[in-house]
């Protein structure tokens, strides 16, 4: 696995989506991997170290997202790192490395959750869960005898993802406990929150409109794939956080791991949480939307062999859908080709970038209405053909050096119609080579 596979290096997005880091890495992230790595040997701890953090600094246009702050006193070294509504704050000495997160009050504590992080203490490697006079903290501490960027970076990481989703999850499963230590979160700007609310809303009635009039016999295939669409829409173009996240989270991962539950009663779960996202209101949906800086992505990279598999899978599905004659499903399923790969497999930057793209295309008018460029018109049936290239093209040429052998694939797309450039765009994917050299 490249190091670099840890980071988000896709184009730059004027706005969030899905779980993963939308913006750029240094372009001398490599060459500051490097330094670290020849400091640590040197045993140069701070310089090491303030060598590593900044080869983790990301950027928007060009400018510093400031996930990452230190400054360098006489012997330390003092950081804040920021992964969504967890802030890491810590010390490094030519000694050791410290770190905590505070999560809450002590005095908030409650048996159930005296019992959640007792469990999840068991479940870390490196991060450990402890209290102080005031706060429950998630800490770290490690010596820098033997330290090295990688040793570095796994237990910053685990730290950030857990801080993060725990204090997700207690928003969440205990929604009367305040978290703590969450001033660096941004509101959502109204006009952009009540986008999605309306978007949410559109969606959900198109899909009971879909399901209304799916064939009356054995449409429970069918059906699950607007379902599963649906979630899987939501999370990764509205990227709701805490209540609505966890429970999209929780929905997703019990209709793939329910082996005992037919199909029938696992839509009619999801049926029943589509209701209730349908009932919430404005100011209850907006409490589940923040900003927030990335440091760390949440998924690790997947087999490029596995991405293949299930696109491949997929097309034969469509495949027997289109023999069939049960053409409505179709556009259906290409959409969920994408968020299905998006969500739960680590894709490397240039596949993220390329079903990034594919994304935009299929969701048009979302993306119009927040203001991106317009890639297909589905009043005319026609596409932005020259932009839909210049990306493709765009995203090759950035990568070429990276993946020596890596092909534009631009001209072979079918503009044709909607399934046909979805159709061809999946297919020459499966065709990329991204052997490094």
């Amino acid at each position: 696995m490249s190091w670099l596979d840890f980071f988000q290096t896709t184009q730059t997005l004027k706005h969030t989506f899905g779980r993963g880091i939308n913006a750029a890495i240094s372009s001398k992230e490599e060459e500051l991997f490097i330094q670290s790595s020849e400091a640590f040997e040197k045993k140069e701890i701070i310089k090491a170290y303030k060598l590593f953090f900044q080869s983790l600094v990301n950027y928007t246009d060009k400018s510093s997202n400031e996930n990452i702050t230190y400054y360098i006193t006489d012997n330390s070294l003092v950081f804040t790192i920021f992964q969504g509504c967890a802030k890491i704050t810590g010390e490094v000495t030519e000694k050791s490395l410290s770190a905590e997160a505070i999560l809450i009050k002590k005095k908030e504590l409650n048996i159930a959750l005296k019992r959640y992080i007792l469990d999840r203490n068991y479940q870390f490697t490196y991060a450990y869960y402890a209290t102080d006079d005031k706060y429950v903290k998630l800490k770290l501490y490690s010596d820098n005898i033997t330290m090295s960027p990688q040793k570095v970076f796994f237990p910053l990481r685990e730290i950030a993802l857990n801080a993060d989703f725990d204090k997700e999850y207690i928003s969440n499963k205990f929604p009367k406990i305040s978290l703590e230590d969450i001033n660096h979160v941004k509101t959502l700007a109204v006009n952009e929150s009540k986008l999605k609310y309306q978007y949410m809303h559109r969606w959900i009635d198109d899909l009971q409109n879909k399901i209304i009039h799916l064939p009356s016999n054995d449409n429970s295939a069918m059906q699950a794939f607007l379902y599963l669409n649906l979630l899987f829409q939501i999370d990764y173009l509205l990227v709701p956080k805490y209540k609505i996240s966890q429970q999209l989270a929780t929905k997703i991962l019990d209709y793939f791991s329910q082996k005992e539950n037919n199909i029938e009663s696992k839509n009619e779960e999801i049926q029943e949480y589509v209701q209730d996202l349908k009932k919430i209101n404005y100011k209850e949906f907006n409490q589940n939307f923040y900003n927030a800086n990335y440091t760390f992505n949440p998924t690790e990279k997947s087999s490029y062999e596995d991405i293949i598999n299930f696109i491949n899978e997929s097309l034969t599905k469509i495949r027997w859908y289109k023999n069939n004659r049960y053409y409505h499903i179709i556009p259906t399923i290409y959409k969920y080709i994408s968020f299905y790969t998006l969500y739960n497999y680590g894709l490397n930057p240039a596949l993220r970038e390329f079903f990034q793209l594919i994304v935009e295309i299929q969701n048009t008018d979302f993306f119009h209405d927040l203001d991106y460029k317009m890639l297909y018109n589905p009043q005319t049936d026609e596409f932005n053909k020259k932009t839909i290239i210049s990306r493709v093209d765009n995203t090759i040429e950035h990568y070429k050096d990276r993946y020596k052998s890596l092909e534009s694939f631009a001209q072979s797309l079918n503009f044709n119609s909607e399934n046909e450039l979805y159709n061809s765009f999946y297919i020459e994917i499966q065709n990329l080579n991204f052997e490094e050299i």
